[in-house]
């Protein structure tokens, strides 16, 4: 059966979700920039590549910058060197790079630490004796729960930060929260930002599969069947065991009567509620129960085109288009009615 199924993920079209609050988001970070003297991006280990957010790399320009690929848990072991490698060989420079799960428990603190530690040299080192830190990245990554550990471990104090397992949770700049003592570190929690404008439609099947979109904004089927798609690519399938079902499948409507009837989604009539049972899905992967999953391909030839594409201008939306197209029209239409007038006073003088 193996041997029939997909090789390759039909996805024509793109997700395109950037609600008006990222924009001022956005617009909020610049403006604090100035009194920020650390910046820690967030990324998710999940997606490495496809979490990378362009607006955010302009946005750290020369600031000292931490890159903290949270969710480790949910990511293989291996994706940690690979993309530690790939980043410092192929971004031109050494990055500070560090992976952890911003979670509660008592084994994560360490990784917390380490980014404290980072703060508290920041502060040694300068003149004011103190570090302001700023938290950003996409939608989801667990920003707000970073800076709630940050606080718990470094001050031993509660939540700081509003945290929710949907996209969007904070949606302006928090106030400047006090995370250490001695020296003073404080952090600025960000609303995540999704880039304008994602041309690669499976990069934005990714980012929204792992939440960093809003459902809303997405065909959750779309996502379920990539999920299904990227689960039968795996060396061992494992996912009809932890659903419990019957047998390994290609086809999203088959794993859908298979997976309703089993968990009892059902509607009156016995027929299945595709809706219910695809949420239970995703959610199921989202959790963690699915395993341990790298969505990106972290092969050479996948590698050299990311980063080949992250070198390029970024691409435009249609809206986007529409402008430039617009603006060309324009400027065509000045450059002509200055090149008639220039011929009307030109024949003007040729009569006199």
């Amino acid at each position: 059966m193996a041997a029939q199924w997909r090789k390759t993920f039909a996805c024509e079209k793109t997700i395109n979700w950037f609600p008006g609050h990222m924009a001022k988001g956005i617009k909020q970070m610049r403006d604090h920039l100035r009194a920020v003297d650390l910046i820690v991006e967030m990324r998710d280990a999940r997606i490495p590549l496809s979490s990378i957010n362009r607006q955010l790399e302009q946005l750290a320009g020369k600031k000292q910058r931490l890159v903290v690929y949270n969710k480790a848990d949910l990511a293989p072991a291996h994706v940690q060197s690979t993309v530690e490698r790939e980043l410092a060989m192929r971004m031109g420079k050494s990055q500070d790079v560090l992976f952890a799960s911003a979670t509660a428990t008592a084994a994560d603190a360490h990784n917390v630490e380490r980014i404290l530690a980072a703060a508290r040299a920041v502060a040694e080192s300068g003149a004011e004796r103190q570090c302001s830190m700023m938290v950003v990245g996409m939608p989801n990554v667990g920003k707000s729960s970073l800076v709630n550990a940050l606080r718990r471990v470094g001050s031993a104090r509660g939540k700081a930060a509003a945290t929710g397992a949907r996209p969007g949770v904070t949606r302006a700049l928090g106030n400047r929260v006090r995370v250490l003592e001695s020296p003073p570190v404080y952090v600025f929690d960000t609303p995540g930002v999704m880039v304008p404008h994602i041309a690669d439609p499976e990069t934005a099947v990714k980012v929204a599969l792992t939440g960093g979109i809003s459902d809303d904004a997405t065909d959750t089927a779309v996502l379920a069947d990539y999920l299904l798609f990227r689960l039968n690519r795996l060396p061992d399938i494992d996912y009809c065991r932890v659903l419990r079902i019957e047998r390994a499948t290609d086809d999203l409507s088959e794993l859908v009567a298979m997976l309703g009837a089993r968990i009892g989604a059902l509607r009156k009539g016995g027929e299945v509620d595709s809706e219910k049972t695809i949420a239970f899905f995703l959610r199921a992967y989202r959790d963690g129960k699915l395993g341990d999953h790298c969505l990106d391909d972290l092969d050479s030839a996948a590698l050299d085109a990311f980063f080949a594409a992250l070198a390029a201008p970024a691409p435009l939306s249609r809206n986007q288009e529409k402008m430039a197209k617009r603006a060309e029209q324009r400027r065509r239409s000045l450059e002509k009615n200055k090149a008639r007038r220039a011929g009307q006073d030109q024949h003007a003088l040729e009569k006199s």
